[in-house]
């Protein structure tokens, strides 16, 4: 059997998430980054293969020197 009241509970919960996100101020506001007030060119978009490319050694968060 389907238990109701955990049902309501969520998808009640579920709208007041929804309506509080969409009751915030800064919704309609875009800010510009520090690159666009500069005029900056944007930067070239991530090829296929970035995303597994490892950090040179010693950088933060890169491999420990050996």
């Amino acid at each position: 059997m389907i238990d109701y009241f955990a049902l309501a509970l969520t998808h009640g919960l579920l709208v007041l998430v929804a309506l509080r996100l969409l009751q915030r101020d800064d919704l309609d506001v875009e800010q510009l980054d520090e690159a666009a007030k500069r005029n900056d060119p944007p930067a070239p978009p991530p090829g296929p293969h970035d995303r597994f490319k490892l950090p040179p050694r010693g950088a933060p968060g890169g491999r420990p020197r050996a």
